[in-house]
């Protein structure tokens, strides 16, 4: 199963230029671990696909805990990521594992009937993975991997 993912434009090209190696977000996915792609959104202005990456680690905890973790590849300044948090008792890091930049972005309401925007995120059925799978480079072409992080587990 894949993922669309509603993210700010300035976040999107940090996950793809390496930048950013967590997303922060208050919910994530049910089972991470049935999400193979996460298909980056880019709101307004932007409003189309620009790519997508692959995680193989969420971490959820305090959001002062995933601060203290992850600031040096956070890809935002403190005082942003704590207003995001403001009243969050928990919240996810999702770990940016493999990237893929679109060469062209991917307008959904060419792609999926009766698009709308996700609050966050939404699931995609296997017809619309299979669309944006399709601008997917093939094996061995066009994924990057950002150097990471350095949290292990306990």
């Amino acid at each position: 199963m894949d993922a669309l993912l509603a993210i700010k434009p300035e976040f999107a090209q940090k996950i793809l230029s390496g930048e950013k190696g967590y997303e922060f977000r208050r919910t994530t996915f049910n089972d991470p671990s049935d999400v193979d792609y996460i298909y980056l959104y880019a709101s307004s202005p932007e409003q189309c696909v620009v790519g997508a990456f692959k995680t193989n680690r969420i971490v959820k905890a305090q959001p002062r805990e995933l601060w203290n973790l992850f600031n040096d590849v956070a890809g935002i300044d403190r005082e942003r990521f704590f207003d995001y948090f403001d009243g969050a008792d928990t919240g996810h890091a999702i770990r940016v594992d493999e990237t893929h930049r679109f060469e062209k972005c991917i307008n959904p309401d060419e792609k999926i009937d009766n698009f709308s925007i996700p609050m966050s995120f939404c699931y995609l059925d296997d017809a619309q993975s299979e669309t944006f799978r399709g601008f997917l480079p093939t094996q061995g072409e066009g994924a990057q991997s950002p150097p990471l992080a350095r949290f292990t587990e306990e």
